[in-house]
């Protein structure tokens, strides 16, 4: 299955828009993890930038992304105008519009809009570190407008519905591009509590030359290498990941 990385924009001390007390990287931080819910119990692994009100650069989100081994990247944020109330709808940015990144953003488009929102349409953007950096697949997804009253109604009272189908637009790009209804064996070294300690293990065992993801565990995270069609496959990696000190769990996933 492909992995699916998340970003929610801003956090920390940048909070991004705000308008009458609402702020942009909250907003970007409950749609990020509800869209990785609804991935996750669709049998994706999915990889969080930020799980927390924490602040990384766009330089430092990209390295991540690049570290993490992930396949696609979905960055979440919310518009803004200079003056209330102007415009209204959705729109995904992408570096530019072509390949399967325009394929991603226009089918996130079209789902959203089958919520409610207006089909702004996808964008070029050059200057954006996120989509410029990232050596994988990567869209921005503006989420609606933050000052414009109409789509935070429409954000608040289908919200559940808004994840959804972000993670359909999300599904319906990246299936047929390398997904496999079979199941597969992986090497877990490791289960954390948070999803910093996992992804911090994650880049330790990509600097000596692994491949893995951090993958969402019922309250953990855990760090798993290697993808497999035999278990016979999945030993000597397994073998190996031994012999450099790493404790090893055969999982199917």
């Amino acid at each position: 299955m492909p992995s699916i990385i998340l970003d929610a924009g801003h956090g920390g001390y940048d909070n991004g828009a705000s308008y009458n007390g609402r702020r942009e990287k909250d907003d970007n931080l409950a749609l990020a993890l509800a869209v990785g819910r609804e991935l996750s119990e669709q049998g994706y692994p999915v990889i969080y930038t930020r799980t927390e009100d924490v602040y990384d650069s766009p330089g430092q989100k990209a390295r991540i992304a690049n570290a993490s081994g992930g396949d696609y990247f979905v960055s979440f944020h919310r518009n803004s105008s200079p003056s209330p109330n102007t415009y209204s709808g959705v729109e995904t940015l992408v570096f530019d519009d072509n390949g399967v990144k325009a394929e991603l953003a226009r089918n996130i488009n079209s789902k959203l809009a089958e919520v409610g929102f207006q089909d702004l349409g996808v964008k070029e953007r050059t200057d954006l570190t996120v989509l410029k950096r990232t050596q994988m697949p990567s869209v921005l997804v503006e989420t609606g407008f933050l000052n414009t009253d109409q789509d935070n109604s429409l954000f608040d009272q289908r919200f559940d519905q808004i994840a959804r189908a972000i993670a359909e637009g999300i599904i319906e790009t990246v299936g047929g591009a390398k997904q496999s209804l079979d199941q597969v064996y992986r090497i877990q070294i490791g289960l954390y509590n948070t999803f910093e300690q996992a992804q911090y293990a994650l880049i330790q065992a990509v600097e000596q030359g692994y491949d893995g993801d951090v993958v969402p565990w019922r309250n953990y995270y855990a760090v798993q290498l290697g993808e497999f069609d035999t278990i016979d496959e999945a030993r000597v990696l397994e073998q190996k990941l031994r012999r450099d000190g790493y404790d090893t769990l055969i999982v199917l996933n």
